[in-house]
């Protein structure tokens, strides 16, 4: 085999390790087979004989820099925080919609009319899609979310019913 097609085979291999999930992704195994076709795997070969074993850790790497680090420390811990937070119930009135909704548009509509606060989630953002599912089993929007009620769609005298559970601060006046 020629040079080249020799190290073409070793980065694709290198390639398909570092994609795939594999079990011990710092360790590379070269194997020779009977027909002399040369193998490279994650995995040992089956009858036990590498030909040559590349351990890929603590390779020399560039550290990174300290701005890095800590924007990168508060970027998880902020994702941390919203992952925790989405779809908790805050004890007001949460309602689940989409721009394209004509159904949630009314169902805004009705709200801000009667000055009712909400926390609005759009499911078509990634907040919105977390805290959709952690709602629990809800096939359509608009779904409203006040305490334990849960009103799907719109209806105004379902709204009522539902937001009538509200503290009375909460309700308007």
């Amino acid at each position: 085999m020629n040079a080249r097609l020799t190290l073409l085979l070793l980065a694709l291999a290198m390639a398909c390790v570092l994609l795939a999930p594999p079990a011990n992704a710092e360790t590379l195994y070269k194997s020779v087979g009977p027909d002399g076709r040369v193998e490279y795997t994650d995995r040992p070969p089956a009858d036990g004989k590498a030909a040559k074993t590349l351990n890929f850790a603590d390779l020399p790497a560039t550290p990174l820099p300290e701005s890095v680090l800590r924007n990168r420390e508060q970027l998880q811990k902020s994702m941390q925080n919203r992952l925790a937070n989405a779809g908790k119930p805050d004890g007001g009135a949460q309602l689940f919609t989409a721009v394209w909704c004509g159904y949630c548009r009314k169902a805004k509509a009705y709200l801000a009319e009667r000055g009712i606060a909400y926390r609005e989630h759009d499911i078509d953002t990634p907040d919105g899609q977390i805290a959709f599912a952690r709602a629990g089993n809800a096939s359509g929007i608009p779904l409203l979310l006040v305490g334990e009620q849960r009103v799907q769609g719109f209806s105004a005298a379902a709204y009522d019913a539902a937001l009538h559970a509200l503290k009375p601060s909460a309700m308007p006046r």
